[in-house]
């Protein structure tokens, strides 16, 4: 695959230095683990009764943007295999709803504010690196490899993974190969297969594959730069807007989020009922794309025999606004910016367990530790997600029934202006909290009955007792929630 950015010399140094503190950042976690099953890891024992792992992560992928989860319209027939011979969660939620900060959590398995990336561009410590799953895996003995868009700072760990076709930034759609202009989804798949094939036989491996699709280009005026081939689809479609699109709802909305980075996008994108179609058909063939791709990863995990032995896991960094409230983008707390999709696939389950939808409350935080438990593999301390495999399982443990939501880039740089949100989310109530508006701005919805959120109850005097009980468990989370102590 053709190689996307040309790192100069400078931060060719700064990735040797990372690699060799990461080295010492891994052994030290191996010794302080090595009372454990993970710490008497090493790659001499690593043996293939593991099962090999693979992620897939799309971008900016709404949590009913499949057709397994009830849209009608869009084509996903491999996510929806995905779904019907594995385990889908419908309340899987970003804690925060920006790419680097999300894709940090869900390597880390921790909240923003405590592994504390939230610029695109802050790396990882090597610290910090060597709590990731990838670091914790590969010392376990894992083969690991990484396709895709690395999302997180500008120092890509290449030398910490076996197989590595990572890219810095957004990365751009169409790619010149061989004289050839070629889609980047189907390029990521086809080097995907490639990692597959070329995996060693006597280890397992673990393998993340982070899709662009379906996330816009945004210095591009056509926003969605979808694959000329998927053309044809939903051609002969009509999609219905959504009902928050009615511009009362962003008649009601608080000065400085009309006049926030969501409104700018929702101008380019959803200004006009046919710009509005334009755009979601765009996304959608953008979604489709990435679902093509998967299906060429599944039938190259088949063609290599090892598919019956590799656990699944997919899912989104966070969600996107296609117009409700009458805004795009995603940051702020509403469900179409914070819901995702996740589908694990585990071939060890009986039969009568697949096909099955998990209705407990699932975070991205918790890929980190669910794939070291299916390693094998305790998570390291700090770690604050749970592992999803006692759901997967269908077992019923005691589960959380809230989490707190964060989201603080562009509060300090209002040439960015999107207003810094924190806020807890139950099964019953959502609050949001606009920590730097003077005077203090509150979301309040009843988002059991109100899915679309479309009544704010935050000045509803019958409500005032709800409104004061979600101020105090916002408290309680963000004094519980604290930076990493290194």
């Amino acid at each position: 695959m053709q190689e996307r950015s040309v790192p100069g010399e400078q931060q060719r140094i700064q990735r040797r230095e990372f690699l060799r503190s990461a080295a010492v950042a891994v052994g030290m976690a191996g010794v302080v683990s090595s009372g454990t099953e993970a710490g008497r890891y090493g790659a001499a024992a690593a043996t293939t009764t593991r099962p090999n792992l693979v992620v897939l992560l799309t971008d900016d992928h709404r949590w009913d943007a499949m057709g397994c989860a009830g849209n009608e319209i869009v084509q996903t027939p491999n996510m929806d295999r995905l779904a019907a011979e594995g385990v889908r969660f419908t309340n899987c939620f970003a804690t925060t709803a920006i790419c680097m900060a999300s894709r940090a959590s869900i390597l880390t398995g921790m909240y923003v504010t405590t592994h504390g990336i939230e610029d695109f561009a802050r790396p990882f410590s090597p610290e910090l690196f060597a709590l990731t799953h990838p670091a914790q895996l590969r010392a376990a003995g894992y083969y690991t490899g990484f396709v895709g868009k690395w999302g997180v700072g500008n120092v890509m760990p290449a030398e910490a993974f076996d197989y590595w076709d990572g890219f810095p930034g957004q990365g751009k759609y169409f790619q010149e190969v061989n004289g050839q202009t070629r889609h980047l989804e189907s390029l990521l798949g086809e080097s995907a297969c490639r990692a597959i094939a070329g995996a060693p036989g006597d280890k397992p491996f673990c393998l993340s594959v982070s899709f662009k699709a379906p996330h816009v280009q945004d210095e591009d005026p056509r926003q969605y730069l979808y694959d000329p081939e998927l053309e044809p689809l939903y051609q002969d479609v009509e999609i219905p807007a959504p009902m928050t699109a009615d511009p009362k709802y962003f008649a009601a909305l608080p000065k400085f989020v009309q006049e926030s980075e969501g409104r700018r996008r929702w101008e380019k994108r959803f200004a006009t009922p046919e710009m509005y179609q334009r755009s979601v058909k765009g996304y959608y063939r953008l979604v489709t794309g990435a679902d093509r791709a998967i299906g060429r990863i599944l039938e190259a995990l088949e063609t290599k025999g090892v598919l019956e032995n590799t656990v699944i896991v997919f899912s989104s960094d966070n969600g996107i606004m296609n117009g409700e409230h009458g805004l795009a983008g995603k940051w702020l707390m509403y469900e179409e910016s914070i819901r995702l999709p996740l589908i694990v696939r585990d071939p060890r389950m009986d039969a009568d367990k697949r096909g099955k939808t998990v209705e407990a409350m699932a975070l991205n935080i918790d890929l980190s530790p669910t794939l070291l438990e299916l390693a094998g593999v305790p998570k390291p301390d700090g770690v604050q997600g749970k592992s999803l495999m006692p759901l997967v399982r269908g077992e019923t443990p005691e589960w959380r029934t809230e989490f707190f939501y964060e989201h603080h880039f562009g509060s300090k740089n209002r040439a960015v202006p999107i207003p810094a949100v924190e806020g807890v989310r139950t099964e019953d109530w959502k609050y949001a909290r606009y920590i730097d508006e003077e005077p203090l701005y509150e979301e309040l919805y009843h988002v059991r009955s109100d899915t679309k959120e479309q009544v704010n109850l935050a000045g509803s005097p019958e409500h005032g007792a709800e409104l004061k009980e979600m101020r105090e468990k916002w408290r309680i989370w963000r004094d519980q929630v604290r930076p990493l102590a290194t």
